[in-house]
């Protein structure tokens, strides 16, 4: 397989038609080989239309949803971003070709060594993946111009809104009753305002952003 190709490919037809006009991020995934942040008996679905499933929990979203989602975080050179739940870090990688810095973050060893060792392998730079709790977030590294969460969640801890620096913004996949839609967040006066950038429900629910229903009697 032609992964250079394949990777032209995507771009041409997952995300140029669905108005993303950041060249910073088109540029991105025409040059981030995504087949090597997936595992390796999956590197021939890495530019399928679908999302790839990675581990227990966790799955790398399609090129369309995912480039739609970062593109309405509107980052910046120099914006300082925190990727939660970065996976083997692809987002991580491509985020860091559009930012000052980036913070990804998984929540074990194991998986935090591979994204390190993908991302030094493509010599990039200026991105680190940390070991922390995916609802905690990094608060130590904050605050953070942009928060990416490439996932589905149903809510949003308000430890990981702390973490919003005034004027920054949130993007994610809310989901509400079996359906979702990419929402913006931006912080604002310490006041959080949101609104909706187009539809989509990813497959997975991202652990700690689950709502845990209380008990009745």
């Amino acid at each position: 397989m032609n992964f250079a190709d394949a990777r032209k490919h995507m771009v041409d037809s997952q995300v140029r038609p669905h108005d993303v006009t950041n060249n910073a991020l088109q540029l991105a995934m025409e040059n981030i080989p995504r087949e090597k942040f997936v595992p390796e008996n999956r590197q021939s679905i890495a530019y399928a239309e679908r999302e790839v499933p990675l581990f227990e929990g966790r799955s790398l979203l399609q090129a369309r949803d995912f480039a739609k989602l970062v593109h309405a975080a509107n980052i910046g050179p120099e914006d300082v971003v925190l990727d939660l739940g970065c996976g083997y870090g692809y987002s991580t990688a491509i985020l860091a070709h559009m930012a000052q810095m980036v913070v990804g973050v998984e929540e074990t060893a194991d998986i935090v060594a591979r994204a390190e060792r993908v991302l030094a392998e493509q010599a990039i730079d200026n991105a680190v993946v940390v070991e922390a709790l995916l609802h905690e977030g990094v608060p130590t590294q904050g605050p953070f111009d942009v928060i990416v969460v490439a996932h589905a969640v149903e809510e949003i801890p308000q430890a990981i809104f702390d973490q919003v620096k005034e004027g920054g913004r949130l993007v994610c996949f809310k989901v509400e009753k079996g359906f979702g839609h990419a929402v913006v967040y931006t912080k604002t006066n310490t006041t959080i305002g949101s609104r909706i950038a187009f539809e989509g429900t990813p497959s997975m629910i991202l652990p700690g952003f689950k709502i845990i229903e209380g008990f009745t009697f």
